[in-house]
């Protein structure tokens, strides 16, 4: 048995890629989606019909130029989303801007037309998750989205505080970026690293690994022994806490970790969803604009 298959009896294995093929191939239940990774996508010759398809669907939206770029950045995530569904058994992540982060009602407005999207398409909510950065503003806006039956992942996750305000909230699953945490901790403590990774995390209900990742424990024999379970945490000494937002953000800007890597995040993702739209607006669209005058 390899690690992957292992890990499979504890954890159900969430693909972070939005490459169809490395979906196809690794198998798994679940899959999620972020604007670095499509920007990758998008540019792949054997992704051009989803790019041709949000074209065509922006150049006809009314409104402004603003505006058809946002109903382009709509379609293409749900073009994708829809195609990983088509491959996998479970839930696929799509994700609202990063512009959005600090932005309670737009990202609720957002949420509802990605899910719109979906709903058009004949997709079940059931197998959509709408992904949230996990500030205290998108927080909320997943709140009110699950009582809509409107179901999230909260991503960008790195303090306790984040983690306690999302169970509060009631979202449907969270995303804690724990290579990233042992990524900081390794340069900034050196041997003191308390970011767990994968075999150190088997148990837990989801578990979101990259195609690399997928690759090596594939190839790696062995087992994985489970290390978290319900039963577990219920046995563990902890007392609830109940966060307001003064002391969500105070406990939160206490983890310097956190308080940089959800920033950094932010900006990151942000920063691709801008490369993406570039790309569209200077390569792309001047193509579908020749196409169609050329009809």
């Amino acid at each position: 048995m390899n690690l992957i298959d292992s890990l499979k009896r504890y954890t159900t294995v969430v693909a972070d890629t939005g490459d169809l093929e490395a979906i196809a191939e690794y198998r798994p239940q679940d899959a999620t989606t972020n604007p670095s990774l499509l920007f990758q996508a998008a540019q792949k010759p054997h992704y051009g019909l989803l790019v041709d398809d949000a074209l065509h669907y922006a150049m006809h939206f009314p409104g402004d130029r603003a505006a058809r770029t946002d109903a382009f950045m709509d379609r293409l995530l749900v073009n994708f989303g829809c195609e990983i569904l088509q491959i996998i058994p479970g839930r696929v992540s799509t994700e609202v801007s990063a512009a959005l982060s600090f932005d309670t009602e737009g990202t609720l407005a957002k949420a509802r037309k990605l899910i719109g999207l979906y709903d058009e398409r004949g997709i079940s909510r059931g197998r959509v998750l709408i992904k949230i950065a996990s500030t205290w503003e998108g927080i909320r806006a997943a709140e009110q989205l699950e009582r809509g039956g409107v179901h999230c992942n909260l991503t960008l996750l790195f303090s306790f505080a984040q983690a306690v305000a999302c169970a509060e909230a009631g979202v449907t699953l969270i995303s804690p970026f724990v290579g990233r945490i042992y990524d900081w901790y390794k340069k900034e403590r050196g041997s003191e690293i308390p970011g767990d990774e994968i075999v150190r995390l088997a148990g837990c209900d989801l578990l979101t690994i990259s195609p690399d990742l997928l690759a090596k424990m594939q190839r790696t024999e062995g087992e994985v022994t489970r290390l978290l379970s319900l039963e577990g945490a219920r046995a563990a000494s902890m007392e609830k806490l109940h966060l307001d937002e003064k002391t969500f953000r105070w406990m939160h800007n206490e983890d310097p970790m956190a308080v940089e890597k959800l920033s950094e995040g932010i900006r990151k993702f942000h920063a691709d969803t801008l490369k993406l739209e570039h790309y569209v607006r200077e390569t792309q669209l001047p193509r579908a604009l020749a196409k169609e005058l050329a009809h």
